[in-house]
C-alpha cells in the first residue's frame, strides 16, 4: 500500500472543467479579460479557475458557454464539480477505516471524527483554510456525521484516547462545548467502544501528532497521521510496529475508561 502525498493535486474535474474553458474562449476568440469582465471575476480568480485550481463555479460555466457559443457543452461540466466529501489525501484512510475492526484512535488536537457532533465537525470544517465554499463545508459536515454509523456496528472495535487540553478547549459555544462531552459519555456506554483521556502532565510520545491504527481482516494492521500539510497512511511493518509501540506508550498514561467517564462528567458540571 502507498502512503498518501501530503500535496495532492486538485480534484481532476476542476482542472478538465478549467481546461475546456481555457479552450473554448481561445477558440471563440474571447480573451481572458473579457470573460472575467463579463463573469464579474477578476483575472487572477479567472485564470486558477482555469488552471483547476479553483473550482469553476456554475455562473462562470454559463457565462463562458454563452459567452463561447459552446451550445451547452461547458455547462453540463456543473455535474461533475459536485463538493467532495472528504479531502483527496483521506479518501484512502476512509475506505480502511469502513473495513477496519479494531479502530485504536489516539488525538492530542480535536475530539476524534468519528466522537464529533454536528456542531463541533460544522465549526471545524467550516474553520479550515484556506475556507471551503458553503456547499463544501455542508458536504462534509454531513459525510462526517454518516461515518458516526460505523460506531454502531457491534463487530467493529473502537479504542479512542484523548488528551485533556482537547476536552478542555472550548471551540465555540459553552452550549455546543457541553453537547459534546455530553456525546461522549453517551457514545462511551456503549460496549464495543471505549473512551480514556490522557491528563495533561508530563510528556508522552503522543504529544509530537495524532496517530490511528486500523486492525483489517486477515491481521492485517496499518497507521494513519494527519497534520497540516495533508496525511499519511503506512503498511510498512518496520513504520506501524514503531508506531503501535508509541500507541502502548500513550496508553500507559491514560486513565482507565471509568475514571475517564468520570473526569468528562466532571468537566460538563464544571462547564
Amino acid at each position: 500500500m502507498k502512503t498518501s502525498s501530503p500535496a495532492t493535486p486538485p480534484p481532476m474535474s476542476w482542472r478538465y472543467c478549467g481546461n475546456q474553458i481555457k479552450l473554448w474562449r481561445t477558440r471563440a476568440g474571447v480573451s481572458r479579460e473579457d470573460l472575467a469582465e463579463e463573469a464579474g471575476y477578476n483575472i487572477e480568480s479567472l485564470r486558477s479557475m482555469e488552471a483547476g485550481r479553483r473550482k469553476p463555479s456554475q455562473h462562470l460555466l454559463q457565462v463562458a458557454d454563452n459567452l463561447c457559443d459552446a451550445k451547452g457543452i461547458l455547462l453540463a461540466g456543473a455535474q461533475f464539480l459536485v463538493p467532495e466529501k472528504f479531502p483527496q489525501f483521506a479518501e484512502e484512510y476512509i475506505r480502511n477505516e469502513e473495513e477496519a475492526l479494531v479502530i485504536n484512535w489516539y488525538e492530542n488536537q480535536l475530539v476524534p471524527g468519528l466522537l464529533q457532533t454536528e456542531a463541533t465537525a460544522r465549526t471545524i470544517i467550516d474553520g479550515r483554510w484556506p475556507p471551503l465554499d458553503d456547499e463544501t463545508v455542508a458536504a462534509r459536515v454531513a459525510a462526517r456525521l454518516e461515518r458516526r454509523a460505523l460506531l454502531n456496528i457491534q463487530t467493529k472495535a473502537f479504542n479512542f484516547v484523548i488528551e485533556e487540553a482537547v476536552l478542555r478547549r472550548r471551540l465555540s459555544t459553552e452550549e455546543a462545548h457541553a453537547e459534546q462531552l455530553l456525546h461522549l459519555l453517551t457514545v462511551g456506554k456503549q460496549r464495543n467502544v471505549v473512551i480514556q483521556v490522557v491528563p495533561s502532565k508530563g510528556f508522552h510520545p503522543g504529544l509530537e501528532g495524532q496517530l490511528i491504527l486500523l486492525d483489517l481482516p486477515e491481521h492485517q494492521r496499518i497507521a494513519y497521521e494527519e497534520g497540516q500539510a495533508g496525511g499519511r497512511l503506512y503498511s510498512d511493518v518496520d513504520k506501524v510496529q514503531l508506531l503501535s509501540h508509541r500507541h502502548e506508550r500513550i496508553l500507559r498514561q491514560a486513565l482507565t475508561p471509568e475514571k475517564s467517564a468520570g473526569f468528562i462528567s466532571k468537566l460538563v458540571e464544571d462547564q
